[in-house]
């Protein structure tokens, strides 16, 4: 029996997945290693660093500018997540869906700078969503479950801080 100060074997520390803990091994490659200075600013999309975290703020003090992990993950093309939409419903609803997604990330945004979606593809019969961050994808997709139906997989990358979603609806 593990004694009661260890966690019990198989028990995570960290970051949500899926319901559970996701390993903290596996720490997201674009957050900063050190500290930054405080107050910080993203001279790209104006979030600040203060008190340890990204946040929007209506103040702007004079102070250091660091280009924020959202930003540095825009201007690589690396998603920390990805939304895949398919099915027939797609096509005759396509608008719908992307105003929910949109709106889901507008929500999430406004606490959480960090959480965007860094861009949107669109082919005959799919759309691609890529994130930020791993925990906005997510949130689409339960988002479109509840309000669509369809089918979702949600799955994480056990070796990379990645998250995939997939939505279908026939």
């Amino acid at each position: 029996m593990p004694s009661p100060i260890q966690p019990s074997p198989g028990a995570h520390s960290g970051r949500r997945r899926s319901g559970r803990a996701q390993l903290d091994a596996i720490p997201d490659p674009y957050r900063p290693a050190a500290k930054l200075p405080e107050p910080s600013m993203c001279p790209r999309c104006a979030a600040m660093w203060h008190d340890g975290r990204w946040r929007w703020s209506e103040f702007r003090p004079a102070g250091a500018e660091h280009i924020c992990p959202a930003c540095r993950r825009i201007d690589d093309h690396y998603p920390a997540g990805v939304v895949t939409l398919a099915g027939a419903f797609l096509a005759q609803h396509k608008d719908e869906l992307l105003n929910l997604a949109r709106h889901q990330e507008s929500l999430e945004k406004s606490e959480h700078p960090m959480n965007r979606i860094m861009s949107l593809r669109e082919a005959a019969d799919t759309v691609v969503i890529n994130t930020t961050d791993i925990h906005l994808p997510r949130r689409i997709g339960k988002a479109l479950k509840q309000a669509y139906k369809g089918s979702l997989e949600i799955s994480f990358d056990e070796d990379a801080y990645f998250t995939r979603v997939e939505w279908r609806r026939d």
